[in-house]
C-alpha cells in the first residue's frame, strides 16, 4: 500500500462508529476513580442508547472493565496490551526487568518501571519486594500526573514553569493526603528542587504511610521513562531515603545505557564530581520534601 494511501482524506469515510468509539475510551482515560455510562455519555455529547452499544462492544474487547460495583468503567488490558506488544516495547521490559530487579534486592522495597502516556504514568515492569507487607500493582496500572515523585520528575524533565503554571492553575492540584502539595508555587518550587538533584521524593504525599523515590531515564526515544521505588515510611527514614535515592539514580543511569545503548540519565545540574546525593529533612532549606502551608 502507497503512502497516498494513508493520507487523510477529509472528503472520505469518516468511520463515525469508530470516531465515537475513541472518544469513549478519552474520557474514560481522563476520568479518575472511572466513570458512569450516564455520565460518560455526558462527557461525550453521545446519546445514552449510542455509548451503551459502543461501552459492550469495547467491553466485549476488553477495551474497557468494569469496576467492583459493575458501575464504572476504566480502560481494560488490551489498551497496555496494543500499546506494549510492539518490540521496541518488550525489549525494553526484557532489558530493563534485571535492573529493576537488582534495585528492588538492594534497597528491599518495590520497584516499577513506567511511561507517561498523556496526562497519566503508567507502570509497564515491576520488581516486587520479597516481604509479606509490601506494595504491589499489576503492568497496566495507571495513575495520575501530579501524584507522588514519579508524576514530579515527568513534569520537571518535560514542561518549564511558564508552561506549567497556568495548567496547573486550570486544573488544580489533588489532595490526596494532608501532606499533599496543592499550593501552585510550592509545588513549582519543588520541580525546582528535582531538577537540581536528579530525583524526587514523596513523602507520603500520594498514599498515606508511603514514601517513594523516582528518577527519570530522561531516554530519546519512545515515551518518557522512569523508574521509582516505593515502600512502608517506617522503614524508610531520612538516611534509608538518601541510600534508597543515590542507587535509584545509578539504576536510572543503568537502564538507560542498556535500552538506548548510550551513558548518563537524568543528571543533576547542580552536581560535579563525586558529590553526594543530598535527601534533606522536611522544613529544611532545600528540602526535597514539601510540606502544605
Amino acid at each position: 500500500m502507497s503512502k497516498a494511501e494513508y493520507d487523510l482524506d477529509r472528503s472520505g469515510y469518516k468511520a463515525p462508529a469508530v470516531h465515537k468509539a475513541f472518544e469513549l475510551l478519552r474520557a474514560v482515560a481522563e476520568a479518575q476513580g472511572g466513570v458512569r455510562l450516564v455520565e460518560l455519555a455526558a462527557r461525550t455529547g453521545l446519546s445514552t442508547s449510542t455509548a451503551h452499544g459502543l461501552v459492550h462492544a469495547l467491553l466485549r474487547e476488553k477495551a474497557l472493565i468494569q469496576g467492583e460495583d459493575q458501575r464504572r468503567l476504566f480502560l481494560g488490558p488490551l489498551i497496555a496490551d496494543l500499546a506494549f506488544t510492539d518490540w521496541n516495547y518488550i525489549k525494553v521490559n526484557r532489558l530493563g526487568q534485571p535492573v529493576i530487579n537488582s534495585l528492588r534486592d538492594r534497597v528491599e522495597a518495590t520497584v516499577f518501571l513506567g511511561v507517561r502516556v498523556r496526562g497519566r504514568v503508567m507502570i509497564t515492569a515491576t520488581a516486587e519486594a520479597r516481604e509479606s507487607f509490601k506494595i504491589s500493582a499489576p503492568v497496566g496500572t495507571t495513575m495520575p500526573l501530579c501524584a507522588g515523585a514519579v508524576g514530579k520528575v515527568f513534569l520537571a524533565l518535560e514542561k518549564t514553569p511558564e508552561q506549567l503554571r497556568p495548567l496547573l492553575e486550570e486544573k488544580g492540584l489533588p489532595q490526596f493526603t494532608p501532606n499533599s502539595i496543592t499550593n501552585v508555587e510550592q509545588y513549582l518550587a519543588e520541580l525546582d528542587r528535582v531538577r537540581s538533584q536528579g530525583f524526587a521524593i514523596d513523602d507520603e504525599e500520594y498514599l498515606p504511610g508511603i514514601r517513594a523515590v523516582a528518577v527519570a531515564l530522561n531516554n530519546r526515544r519512545g515515551l518518557p521513562m522512569a523508574v521509582w521505588v516505593v515502600g512502608i515510611a517506617n522503614s524508610m527514614g531520612l538516611a534509608r531515603l538518601q541510600q534508597v535515592a543515590e542507587m535509584t539514580v545509578q539504576a536510572a543511569k543503568e537502564l538507560r545505557s542498556r535500552i538506548e545503548g548510550i551513558g548518563g540519565g537524568f543528571q543533576p545540574k547542580n552536581t560535579s564530581g563525586s558529590a553526594p546525593l543530598l535527601v534533606h529533612p522536611p522544613g529544611s532549606a532545600g528540602s526535597a520534601f514539601a510540606s502544605n502551608t
